[in-house]
């Protein structure tokens, strides 16, 4: 039976919303790169690795033939990480239905183009209606059926209502958007400073050092996304301090983990080596910082956190380098 969804990446964020898509009715198929992976939600209804402990609805169906997930099916939901997100996609166009369209759940930039995900997907998959689909939504917690909302942005304002009606349900609220760059950016951005408030944690600082960060934070990341084009509103909103707020304070987060960790004195050669699951703010982090420069825009935190990961500098120092910047004005944009 042809998949009315067909959901691209079997991580805990993919696994639970195909799950949430199936326990609403929809025919779904969901491709995971690992065949071992497929295997264990066909047979046993459970991601036994990246989503354990949670039964999922009997109805998903899952294959790591990337060929099958797609056949005819209306929708492509992709959930894979950002640095593979183009070779899946260009795997993918052959055999995508005539007018499908692509919602993207994937937060992050390609690492070495510096490009949002609707620029991938542009080049990778032209002509293709792009929904991007982002907002503060741990897996877990969609899995439990609790409260949630998000927003589904598209340029396609038809695209993103579709989307809106496909996965609203009793407890999960999407909302429309037309600032696609706004939501990815706002989206891509906050697992970066999660990291720095990881490192918070790490330290054992407290909570005015973390009211510092988020508000910093976020003043970093809208200046950006204005200068890239996005309205500075988006960023008040659920892809933008929604995001922020629980990525940067809820233990679930993989990026506030991994920046706990870096405090801890763990190396990323280290994370990398006993973690399976993506921490998309690594890649972020360098990315945002190149795309600070090119487009004139002060990231302070964002440099300090790519300058913790890839140049070995200790967390306390950059704390205190950000602590003796030039003094100045408060400003927003």
């Amino acid at each position: 039976m042809t998949a009315e969804v067909a959901v691209l990446g079997a991580g805990s964020w993919g696994t639970a919303l195909a799950d949430l898509l199936a326990r609403k009715g929809v025919r779904v198929a969901l491709w995971a790169f690992e065949p071992e992976v497929s295997e264990s939600i066909n047979a046993r209804h459970t991601n036994d690795v990246f989503f354990p402990g949670h039964t999922l609805d009997p109805a998903l169906h899952a294959s790591a033939d990337l060929a099958e997930v797609l056949r005819g099916a209306p929708v492509v939901l992709s959930v894979v990480p950002s640095h593979v997100s183009r070779d899946v996609w260009m795997q993918a166009a052959p055999y995508l239905a005539p007018g499908a369209r692509l919602v993207c759940a994937t937060k992050g930039l390609e690492p070495d183009s510096l490009e949002l995900m609707c620029d991938v997907a542009s080049e990778a998959l032209p002509g293709t209606p792009f929904v991007a689909l982002s907002g503060p939504s741990f897996a877990h917690e969609v899995f439990e059926g609790q409260p949630t909302a998000v927003v589904a942005a598209s340029t396609d304002a038809l695209a993103a209502e579709e989307a809106q009606q496909l996965f609203a349900t009793g407890y999960f609220r999407v909302y429309t958007s037309t600032d696609v760059i706004g939501v990815e950016v706002g989206g891509s951005l906050k697992n970066t400073i999660a990291i720095a408030a990881g490192v918070l944690e790490g330290l054992g600082l407290g909570n005015n050092p973390r009211a510092a960060l988020l508000t910093r934070g976020l003043a970093e990341i809208s200046r950006l996304a204005v200068a890239m084009g996005a309205q500075p509103e988006t960023l008040a909103g659920l892809a933008g301090m929604g995001d922020l707020i629980l990525t940067c304070s809820g233990a679930l987060s993989r990026n506030r983990q991994l920046g706990v960790l870096l405090a801890q004195g763990t190396t990323l050669e280290q994370y990398r080596a006993t973690h399976r699951n993506v921490a998309e703010g690594v890649n972020t982090a360098r990315a945002a910082s190149q795309l600070g420069k090119i487009h004139g825009v002060d990231m302070p935190i964002t440099r300090q956190v790519s300058a913790i990961l890839f140049e070995g500098v200790a967390p306390l120092d950059s704390i205190q380098g950000l602590m003796d910047r030039t003094l100045k004005a408060e400003q927003w944009g």
